[in-house]
């Protein structure tokens, strides 16, 4: 497997540029940039890369081997030697229609001999959770599925993803792997801290919370920001809810707000809500989530670490960026020292991630967590 990398600050790069990337002939480049630089881009790389899959999506931050940067457009090309990627998309028609668009997605790749898939999405319009049931209902449980949901620099309002047949603001794209020589692990882990009481879901329907212990969901919500409340729905991204079961146990997902309906009193999340569960608020701290980084790598880190090089994909949601501000360099350098110096990183900070737990199959929605597919092929 090759891998290189380029790592853009202007918007529409010369085809020359990128040649670095076009001579090791990728089978796949992973584009990860601001909303500008993606749509600038985008008939570029079609053009230069017209032999390989193309796939990415707009950020509220680019992961690359430098570090995190903003405004910018990661490039990651990728050459398997004995594997092999297919490429399937679809129109997103509003979030309603987010379990079918899953099928969709999922029916769209050749079935026969599919390890895995790496999955983007738009951010604000979607039901995350819906998404990957409509594809497990398709692919079963023994595909591998990991990616993440676009985001817009923290706007919350139009998110982009790109394909092979360009850019588009309401297209879901997804990559499958195949071939017996391909090594792929997986970690996902968050790092922050619950507080105060669990208070009951006493009215929902799918990722709208519209009642909890009987009283409005955001006038509860507001009751606790206090004065960060006047910022929703973007200040929700710093306190977002763990989910517990009905027996109070703890679920392992963390939901966060996108939205907010003040006429409703009812607050949108980015994936489904237990109509039986329990939501406690949720805070962190820097050193906690580099913590939870670290964590993530951990168990991302292949059980023989490749001789040959490998590509670490790295989704971390955009509330971490928000806590750890100037800080936020310290989750990506403390991956990279897990990892070794023989893995190329690439990402983007999202509105939502996609994995298994730690060591499963089952892909979840998450959010607020720091989530890693490692990519590498036997010799």
């Amino acid at each position: 497997m090759r891998v290189s990398q380029l790592v853009l600050t202007h918007s529409c790069p010369e085809p020359a540029v990128l040649s670095p990337l076009a001579s090791i002939q990728p089978q796949v480049v992973l584009a990860f940039g601001s909303v500008a630089t993606l749509r600038d881009s985008a008939s570029v790389l079609r053009q230069v890369f017209a032999q390989a899959h193309i796939a990415g999506c707009s950020t509220a931050g680019e992961i690359s081997q430098r570090g995190v940067s903003d405004a910018s457009l990661v490039l990651t090309a990728l050459a398997f030697d004995n594997c092999h990627v297919e490429q399937a998309s679809t129109v997103l028609v509003g979030m309603q229609d987010s379990f079918a668009a899953g099928q969709r997605l999922a029916s769209g790749l050749p079935a026969e001999g599919l390890r895995a898939m790496l999955l983007l999405g738009q951010g604000v319009q979607i039901n995350g959770s819906a998404l990957l049931a409509g594809i497990a209902q398709v692919v079963g449980p023994q595909v591998l599925i990991t990616g993440g949901l676009a985001g817009d620099g923290g706007d919350f309002k139009e998110t982009w993803v790109l394909d092979d047949q360009g850019v588009s603001c309401d297209r879901l794209v997804c990559l499958g792997f195949y071939g017996s020589a391909l090594r792929i692990s997986h970690g996902s882990f968050g790092g922050w801290s619950t507080f105060g009481p669990a208070r009951k879901v006493t009215r929902s329907d799918g990722n709208v919370l519209y009642a909890l212990d009987g009283e409005s969901a955001l006038e509860v919500y507001k009751r606790y920001l206090g004065e960060h409340a006047k910022a929703l729905p973007a200040s929700g991204l710093l306190f977002p809810f763990a989910m517990l079961g009905k027996d109070h146990s703890v679920l392992g997902l963390i939901r966060t707000i996108l939205g907010v309906n003040e006429s409703e009193g009812s607050l949108t999340l980015a994936g489904d809500i237990d109509p039986d569960g329990y939501l406690k608020l949720m805070h962190a701290s820097t050193d906690g989530l580099v913590d939870g980084a670290v964590a993530a790598a951990v168990a991302a880190l292949p059980d023989s670490p490749p001789a040959r090089p490998g590509l670490a994909v790295l989704v971390s949601c955009v509330g971490r960026k928000l806590v750890m501000g100037g800080r936020v360099e310290e989750e990506v350098e403390a991956v990279a020292d897990v990892l070794g110096p023989q893995t190329t990183l690439s990402g983007f900070y999202s509105y939502g991630e996609i994995s298994p737990f730690n060591k499963e199959m089952d892909c979840k929605l998450h959010n607020q967590t720091m989530t890693i597919t490692y990519f590498s092929e036997a010799v």
